[in-house]
């Protein structure tokens, strides 16, 4: 468990993630990440939950008409 506290960074108000989270997250400076609202509070992941949606719908789609594409690859 980190406790984390709130700064302000100039204009704006922050929280500074150690070192070890950052690197468990594979997250590095100018990378962004996304905060996710959860039953039980929030999750911070580095990954995009909508990206992941639509890369899903995609693979769908691409196992229905796999010989269709296949055909137009040719």
């Amino acid at each position: 468990m980190f406790k984390l506290k709130v700064i302000t960074i100039g204009n704006s108000t922050g929280v500074v993630l150690p070192k070890e989270v950052l690197a468990k997250m594979h997250i590095e400076e100018g990378d962004n990440f996304y905060l996710i609202p959860t039953p039980n509070g929030f999750e911070i992941t580095p990954y995009n939950p909508e990206f992941e949606q639509e890369m899903d719908t995609a693979r769908q789609v691409m196992k229905q008409y796999r010989n269709a594409l296949r055909e137009l690859a040719k």
